[in-house]
């Protein structure tokens, strides 16, 4: 590989992965509101309060709607794909593509346009992943939300899992040595980014007061997405009723 086009792809991928889908709707859509870099987020039925610091799909699902959310979320997976499949249209016989990919991984979680202030990288992964083997776009995260729902009972497991049946999936599908190892590299990002949210996580279900499986799934922006889910796995109200029986016997 030509180290010039290393260096061009990657600073070409960075630059297009920091271009903020969430910003841009909320620019269009948002009627003049502006997206804060932490967004203060009142749980539905309580008195608790989440703080988000990301600049997400999530975020712009909360302030104008989840619509507006799933329109960020495809738009922060096609500006991975796009540059990832023309590049491999230019090169097939090389990686650059994978190249694009990750440093549009990287540009999406700390964009230089925006004061390395973005997302946590989740669009991105499934943007290459669409590119390389797009059956493991499915293939991964509903087995990977079905695992964190139904074996774990935790929504931040089955945020996490999706993700990481990236590797094993990847290398089942290709055997090749460079996708695996673009695999690893935005876990590792991936992983990196979400250390907010997951020392959050650990601290809130270790206090006693957010022992409501309810109220703990609400605590992020993914897990809003995957009350309904849950509610219809039937893992919430299972839940529930056991802790209403604790209750009663206590």
């Amino acid at each position: 590989m030509n180290i010039k086009l290393i260096l061009l792809t990657a600073v070409a991928g960075y630059l297009i992965g920091s271009i903020s889908s969430a910003r841009l709707v909320m620019k269009i859509f948002g009627r003049g509101k502006v997206i804060p870099v932490e967004s203060e987020i009142e749980l539905e039925g309580t008195d608790k309060k989440l703080i988000l610091k990301t600049i997400s799909a999530s975020t712009v699902s909360y302030h104008i709607g989840a619509k507006y959310g799933f329109m960020t979320y495809i738009l922060d997976i096609i500006k991975i794909a796009i540059p990832m499949l023309i590049t491999k249209q230019m090169f097939p016989e090389q990686s650059y593509y994978l190249i694009v990919a990750a440093a549009g991984m990287v540009g999406h979680v700390w964009p230089i346009f925006h004061r390395f202030k973005g997302g946590r990288g989740i669009s991105a992964v499934y943007g290459g992943v669409l590119v390389i083997d797009w059956i493991g776009v499915f293939a991964t995260s509903i087995p990977g939300m079905l695992i964190g729902l139904v074996v774990f009972r935790d929504v931040l497991t089955a945020y996490l899992a999706g993700v990481l049946l990236v590797i094993p999936w990847l290398w089942f599908r290709t055997h090749d040595l460079n996708i695996v190892l673009y695999a690893v590299f935005v876990n590792v990002i991936f992983v990196i980014a979400m250390i907010p949210e997951i020392k959050d996580w650990r601290r809130i279900k270790h206090e006693e007061k957010w022992d409501d499986p309810v109220e703990v799934i609400q605590l992020s922006g993914m897990g809003r997405g995957l009350v309904k889910m849950a509610r219809k796995l039937g893992i919430l109200k299972k839940t529930a009723s056991r802790n209403a029986d604790k209750d009663t016997k206590t």
